[in-house]
């Protein structure tokens, strides 16, 4: 089956603009990203955990100024548990992964288990 001229023309057309969608959609992510963390820099509230006990409760550890806190987030409340202090506290470095390796460290071992051709 050959493609005509036209059939071409028009394939061409539709990928150059999936492309660009695709590009405009990237630096667009990428800038509200850098937005947002702009946002949120030198502020006084961080967020520092949170673990998920059911759909709509958590129990999240936030900074407050110095002050290190414990509450409980439900669906209409948030209630403070406790104060914590930095000793109690346990800080990990921002680019690791849960596991405690580096997002580097984890792609070289997935290289290393491919087997070899």
């Amino acid at each position: 089956m050959l493609l005509s001229g036209n059939s071409v023309l028009e394939l061409i057309t539709v990928l150059f603009i999936f492309i660009f969608v695709l590009a405009v959609t990237y630096y667009s992510t990428k800038w509200i990203a850098g937005y947002q963390k702009g946002q949120m820099i030198n502020k006084n509230i961080e967020g520092l955990e949170a673990f998920r006990l059911s759909n709509n409760k958590y129990i999240q550890i936030i900074r407050i100024g110095d002050k290190y806190l414990a509450i409980a987030v439900c669906k209409d409340t948030v209630t403070v548990i406790t104060e914590l202090s930095k000793e109690q506290l346990h800080f990990f470095e921002e680019n690791t992964t849960g596991s405690g390796q580096s997002f580097k460290e984890l792609l070289q071992k997935a290289k290393d288990l491919r087997p070899k051709k």
